[in-house]
């Protein structure tokens, strides 16, 4: 079996799904991203609902992300989640380092309203 960057990650992943579930009350806040962009979202593991979304494309940006793009997505997802009542959330980074574009994101979610 051949090894790269993405079969880590995605054996990562599987370690952190297996320790964390989200629920109505304190969702899982699920972060991808890509070479073009950043994806966040609130979901409910136990009802398989998305419960709030947001991501770069929404906010106009170009063909790359940024960390300042990153922060400002954190941001639009907690201004969506505390407008549905969510001040509690679980983190789940998908396998990616808490580093660069995953941190801002977070910290945007933090400083928006939302606590993890």
């Amino acid at each position: 079996m051949a090894f790269n960057k993405n079969l880590r990650r995605l054996r990562i992943k599987k370690g952190i799904r297996r320790k964390i579930s989200g629920t109505d009350s304190r969702p899982r806040l699920s972060v991808f991203k890509s070479n073009t962009g950043i994806y966040a979202q609130l979901v409910d593991d136990l009802k398989g609902h998305t419960l709030a979304h947001a991501s770069s494309k929404e906010l106009g940006n170009g063909k790359n992300i940024q960390v300042a793009v990153s922060k400002e997505v954190g941001k639009k997802l907690a201004e969506r989640a505390v407008a549905n009542g969510i001040t509690e959330v679980v983190f789940d980074r998908s396998g990616y380092l808490y580093h660069g574009n995953v941190k801002a994101l977070a910290e945007g979610a933090r400083e928006g309203g939302l606590k993890f």
